[in-house]
């Protein structure tokens, strides 16, 4: 390997560490995906993620946010309203979301395929 085959595996390496620790977990990309059909309020966004808890929602719309994925709007009530949508710098993640959509159907047919059962949690094999 040469040094600037070294040198640019570290900027990929560098990139992607920045990229998975901006999106980390399961309910980041769940979250915009569901927020991409439109704008929803706190609950409606809940029933479109399922299984995901309150407080983990919660969590997870404030680091979006940080990020500068979603806005929140809040509406005086009573009741008091709140909305989440996406920016539009969220939609230039719609082709990695592609991507990963279309090579999360491919693993799941070739573990099909081959038997592998997988578990209820989303990703565990028996």
């Amino acid at each position: 390997m040469t040094e600037s085959d070294l040198s640019q595996c570290a900027v990929t390496m560098q990139a992607l560490r920045h990229a998975l620790l901006v999106l980390n977990g399961k309910w980041k990309l769940q979250i915009i995906v569901a927020l991409l059909a439109g704008t929803r309020h706190f609950r409606g966004l809940e029933r479109s993620v399922p299984g995901i808890s309150t407080k983990v929602l919660a969590k997870e719309l404030k680091d979006l946010e940080a990020h500068r994925f979603i806005a929140r709007t809040v509406h005086p009530g009573p009741p008091v309203v709140v909305d989440y949508e996406v920016l539009p710098y969220a939609r230039s993640l719609d082709p990695v979301i592609e991507v990963l959509k279309v090579w999360g159907i491919q693993h799941q047919l070739r573990l099909e395929a081959e038997g592998v059962v997988l578990g209820q949690e989303m990703g565990s094999v028996r």
